[in-house]
């Protein structure tokens, strides 16, 4: 996820900011068997792609607070719920 932000920081040579790098990648990244499966119609795969990349795109905007390491002591230490 951090290669992925960091892409987003050349956007004004690529133009592949976070919302296209989140269209592309969400849907290998949050893969999911319903939607790959027969019983979702064009429409609701859509949808839930959508929804994906929605995701993947405020992973990418917030991968610094995320992924720090703070964050993680935090969570790893049981305070979490206490937030």
């Amino acid at each position: 996820m951090r290669h992925l932000a960091r892409l987003a920081d050349y956007c004004s040579i690529t133009n592949m900011h976070t919302k296209n790098l989140a269209i592309v990648w969400a849907p290998n990244l949050l893969r999911s068997k319903q939607i790959e499966s027969a019983c979702f119609s064009g429409t609701a795969a859509f949808m839930e792609v959508r929804i994906q990349s929605v995701v993947v795109e405020f992973i990418l905007n917030h991968v610094d607070v995320l992924f720090s390491s703070k964050l993680s002591s935090v969570i790893r230490d049981g305070a979490g719920a206490h937030l």
